[in-house]
């Protein structure tokens, strides 16, 4: 996937909404990550990973035009994290910020690959606990995912795929609830990676061009999207 090549754009990048946490920059078309699994780490790891990645290429915080994050759906400790700190620096900064889809960063990366043809379908699942999961569905678009549908939060059993693409790729841990998905849901999917997670490297990718478009809110408007009702999660003993 490529940036446009348009208006060069400096961009930083958050992820912090699965087991996985990384940070990117994004200077003169060139995207530089970093990347690690660490399910209980992101606090720790994340402002390292800012500081490094902008120290390696001689930039200041404020020689950023714009912040983007993942918004979720995913993990709540995990998306309250990012947001927090993408609000944080986006205040001090006076910079705007683009949100990006949890589950369309993660179809980005499949529609990057060699294995996915132009127009072909990603079915991104995420594990919503509860026995559910976020659910989205996308379109390659010329190597960028296209939203077929809104996302939602539901039981495997009541997943549907959107309608257009004749070929299918499953990506995300919500399909580990394989059994549970329709039939007529598995046999269109041709393959499956449920180990895939979001990484800020395609959350930069997909901001530069919303950024482009004009889709950066003010920093108090970067807010999280759980998909399931916050007051549920509240309730959760643990969350």
């Amino acid at each position: 996937m490529t940036t446009p090549a348009t208006t060069p754009v400096t961009l930083l990048a958050l992820d912090t909404s699965s087991e996985g946490c990384s940070a990117a920059l994004l200077v003169n078309g060139q995207v530089y990550e970093r990347f690690e699994l660490a399910p209980r780490g992101h606090t720790r790891l994340l402002m390292p990973m800012v500081r490094e990645l902008l120290a390696e290429q001689g930039l200041a915080p404020s020689d950023l035009d714009a912040l983007a994050f993942a918004c979720g759906p995913g993990s709540f400790t995990g998306l309250r994290i990012a947001t927090g700190v993408v609000q944080g620096l986006a205040f001090g900064l006076e910079v705007p910020v683009v949100p990006v889809s949890s589950l369309a960063a993660v179809a980005a990366e499949v529609c990057d690959a060699q294995h996915c043809s132009e127009g072909d379908g990603v079915a991104v699942a995420f594990d919503a606990r509860m026995g559910e999961v976020y659910w989205g569905c996308f379109r390659n678009n010329h190597g960028r995912p296209v939203a077929l549908a809104e996302e939602r939060v539901c039981a495997p059993e009541m997943v549907t795929l959107a309608e257009g693409p004749a070929r299918w790729h499953g990506v995300g841990s919500g399909w580990g609830y394989q059994e549970q998905i329709p039939g007529g849901v598995t046999a269109a999917v041709e393959g499956v990676d449920t180990a895939l997670v979001p990484r800020a490297r395609y959350v930069a990718l997909l901001a530069a061009s919303d950024f482009l478009d004009g889709k950066g809110v003010p920093a108090a408007k970067a807010q999280p999207v759980y998909l399931r009702n916050t007051v549920a999660w509240q309730k959760l003993p643990g969350r």
